[in-house]
């Protein structure tokens, strides 16, 4: 990747963090739901999810509906500079950079290997599943482990046509928007 297209990268960051800021928040537990079913996800089944911060498409009535089906969900714990994982059981505690994380043992990087389905929180989306993440590398470096169909939720702007692209890259699946619902990527 050239210093250009890093430097649209960051610029794109930006805008989107600020587009972000007094936004309505979209809840999500409906549009993941419709996502579970769509890729034949069962009660008994692991999904990997997160808890949506401030200004994140997602909320912890998502994570709710999610237990509320009977899934099992797991949720990150930034330990290092990896994740680890989870189970969530409706109890959370404070955690790196601000973020909440669920109380139980940690599983180990690997378990989101173990999710039938895992729901990424993204800056932005492309139509051909390039997620903008929000620069740390977290999700990229966690995501490598993954069997489960990856699922990118973002608000209906933030499904674009083209983001600039780096080789270690994990490629979504799909993306999930209040307004248009499920999308299977590439497009």
């Amino acid at each position: 990747m050239t210093s250009g297209e890093r430097n649209r990268k960051t610029t794109l960051r930006t805008r989107l963090r600020a587009a972000r800021r007094g936004g309505v928040v979209p809840g999500m537990s409906a549009e993941v739901l419709l996502a579970v079913a769509a890729f034949g996800v069962s009660p008994g089944d692991t999904v990997c999810a997160y808890v949506a911060s401030a200004s994140e498409p997602g909320s912890l009535e998502m994570l709710e509906a999610l237990r509320s089906h009977g899934l099992r969900v797991l949720l990150p714990v930034v330990v290092g500079d990896e994740l680890d994982w989870a189970v969530y059981e409706g109890e959370l505690r404070p955690g790196a950079f601000g973020l909440r994380e669920p109380v139980g043992p940690l599983l180990g990087a690997a378990a989101v290997g173990s999710a039938a389905l895992v729901l990424v929180p993204a800056l932005a989306v492309d139509h051909a599943g390039v997620r903008l993440g929000k620069g740390g590398g977290y999700y990229d470096r966690a995501l490598r482990l993954s069997t489960g169909p990856l699922v990118a939720l973002v608000r209906d702007e933030e499904f674009v046509p083209s983001l600039p692209a780096e080789p270690h890259d994990v490629r979504m699946d799909a993306v999930l928007t209040p307004g248009s619902g499920l999308v299977r990527l590439p497009l």
